[in-house]
């Protein structure tokens, strides 16, 4: 099959996949969309919201319209990396078992990511980067495709250990969730207080997610649109020549190369989505505040004036 007919068939499947999902989640558009999008380009993204915001259901539902094994970890402060990762134990002939942990699944969800010491992110951060794992000096490798949702909650900040910029940047997606809307709050409420259970079907195979993801990094790019890319990214930098003087008063540290890479592979995902065989910039602007939000560290003006990481970005268009 050419690469032409298997991204016509992934608009069709990927409509399909959202009507599925839309069975569940009420709203939320841009959100599913983002993970989805993550999912495609091979990342991992990072939600950011409140509680009930339905961010477990969301990716449960995801995980079933994929066909995908999903595990929710749920992050506390006296996790250890073993809870996570697995353990060796003695049988019952006195040899070494190791029985694998919940990180061994298509889809984690880690509720919670920033309630973990360091040492447990870490572990989640070599499955993550990795997709493989290293117990007791065995390396295991991690099924394929292999994909982390972390949330996080913006509000309740103490006892937290917040996520290192070397880990931030592994996601590459961030993802602000916000309340419904009060039409959408309505059909919340009215689709969840009755006995009616919607049935999610799997649309997709765990082969065909690979393979739709090679598909979408075969899709050629013009140099045009990587330079965009590439120079968008050194603009945020403010000891780059190119940053304007908004960036250079309001920013204290900018996005490293890994945003490049992940700006033109999600806009290549964006891209296929919306039926086209190739991204333009406009993909490329599409992506970008979801990819530089958690890559640019705003400076103690910025956050005295309430300046947003979205307008900072909104000015490198």
């Amino acid at each position: 099959m050419s690469d032409v007919t298997a991204l016509e068939n992934f608009v069709k499947q990927y409509k399909d996949l959202k009507t599925e999902i839309a069975k569940i989640i009420i709203g939320q558009d841009a959100v599913v969309n983002q993970i989805l999008i993550s999912i495609f380009s091979g990342g991992h993204s990072l939600l950011i919201g409140v509680p009930g915001l339905a961010k477990t259901l969301m990716v449960n539902t995801i995980a079933q319209a994929l066909g995908l094994d999903f595990k929710r970890i749920q992050f506390t402060p006296d996790l250890m990396p073993s809870d996570i990762l697995g353990s060796e134990i003695l049988d019952e002939n006195r040899q070494f078992k190791f029985i694998k942990g919940p990180i061994f699944a298509n889809i984690i969800l880690a509720d919670e990511i920033n309630r973990t010491p360091p040492k447990t992110q870490a572990a989640l951060l070599e499955a993550m980067q990795e997709r493989a794992v290293t117990v007791a000096g065995h390396h295991y490798k991690l099924s394929l495709p292999y994909f982390v949702l972390a949330t996080q909650n913006p509000i309740e900040q103490e006892g937290t250990y917040p996520l290192p910029e070397a880990q931030l940047d592994r996601f590459m997606f961030a993802i602000n969730l916000d309340y419904p809307s009060f039409e959408e709050e309505v059909q919340v409420v009215k689709s969840t207080t009755t006995d009616t259970q919607a049935q999610i079907n799997a649309l997709f195979t765990a082969q065909q997610i690979i393979d739709f993801q090679q598909v979408i990094r075969r899709i050629p790019v013009a140099d045009n649109v990587v330079e965009y890319a590439v120079a968008m990214v050194g603009k945020t930098r403010p000891n780059n020549q190119d940053a304007s003087s908004f960036i250079k008063t309001y920013i204290d540290w900018g996005a490293g190369p890994r945003a490049s890479q992940n700006l033109i592979l999600a806009a290549k995902t964006h891209a296929a989505i919306n039926g086209k065989f190739s991204p333009d910039i406009e993909n490329v602007q599409a992506v970008a505040n979801s990819i530089l939000r958690h890559r640019i560290i705003k400076n103690y003006k910025a956050e005295a004036e309430g300046i947003s990481e979205e307008q900072i970005i909104e000015s490198l268009f």
